[in-house]
């Protein structure tokens, strides 16, 4: 199973779009707080749909304590900031991907404390800054996904 970690998202339409991607490709979601938005926001749940059920999703008070209790094997943060394409790597069917929030990205001291070759980008049009949270994260799962045959995840129930 795929764990999806967003670091401090502030956009509430986006998690939600992100529980719904999460749901159909069989990954685990992980906030990490600050949230920009409660959970029970009227644009989160529609976003949503009825996804949140479908869906396993954890918050957490740190990055620290989400990786604490995580523990992943491996962790790839996705960054506009990285040189190496997320196209460039091969997945497990356990990574872990770290995306920041919507407004700034992730802070230079966590992309610092990762191995750079744990830091990918997405390919974007020469003078574009970046794609919206949620696509990011349709991408990036997508792809990892295919890489392992689209096997369904192992529920935990």
């Amino acid at each position: 199973m795929f764990h999806l970690i967003l670091y401090q998202p502030e956009i509430p339409p986006n998690t939600g779009n992100i529980i719904r991607l999460c749901a159909n490709v069989g990954a685990a979601l992980h906030l990490v707080h600050p949230l920009g938005f409660e959970m029970e926001e009227r644009s989160l749940r529609r976003a949503g749909l009825d996804y949140r059920e479908l869906t396993r999703v954890s918050e957490y008070v740190s990055l620290e304590a989400c990786l604490k209790t995580l523990q992943p094997k491996r962790l790839f943060a996705l960054s506009t900031r990285a040189e190496r394409s997320f196209f460039n790597e091969t997945f497990l069917a356990d990574d872990a991907f770290l995306l920041g929030p919507e407004t700034r990205g992730l802070p230079l001291e966590v992309l610092a404390a990762l191995p750079t070759q744990r830091t990918l980008r997405i390919p974007l049009r020469e003078g574009n800054r970046s794609l919206n949270l949620s696509n990011a994260a349709a991408v990036v799962l997508y792809e990892a996904w295919r890489q392992t045959g689209f096997q369904e995840p192992v529920r935990n129930t």
